[in-house]
């Protein structure tokens, strides 16, 4: 099968490749795929060595070769060294008007045959009051903690 990603190194980054080499001032993440790069260079100087080959020589992954070359040849050099920063996303359950409500909620008087609020309860009363569709106690623990307010 024909290899969908080719890596070839420019003279300029093989040199930067054998300089981090010598150097020995890395991390050992970046040194690995820092040769899998150089086995995997298929340029006039390079071996040109299969996944395969890399892999067992490298002992790592054959998928770890293939997404190194695949970075290499989709986002460039340094992000094929690099680690990859999270794209993740997430969407706060609570803003500001409901933190405050919150917080509101748990200074107040704790419920009939409770001695104190605790963080379940909490949840499952801003479930009650319509303010969230679902919340996790876990939320209302983190909330609570960044305003250093204690249920104790």
């Amino acid at each position: 099968m024909k290899k969908k990603y080719i890596v070839t190194l420019t003279q300029e980054e093989r040199q930067k490749l054998q300089t981090m080499f010598s150097k020995g001032r890395a991390a050992v993440r970046k040194l690995t795929h820092a040769r899998i790069l150089l086995k995997a260079d298929a340029g006039e100087d390079g071996p040109a060595w299969n996944d395969d080959a890399i892999a067992e020589g490298m002992e790592v992954g054959r998928a770890t070769v293939e997404r190194v070359r695949k970075r290499f040849v989709e986002e460039g050099f340094e992000a094929a060294l690099d680690r990859r920063k999270p794209c993740r996303q997430y969407q706060r359950k609570l803003d500001g008007d409901r933190e405050a409500h919150l917080i509101a909620l748990a200074c107040s008087q704790a419920p009939e045959g409770r001695s104190r609020w605790t963080l379940r309860l909490l949840a499952d009363r801003m479930v009650q009051l319509e303010q969230v569709d679902h919340l996790s106690h876990e939320t209302v623990r983190q909330v609570l903690k960044k305003t250093n307010l204690s249920l104790g």
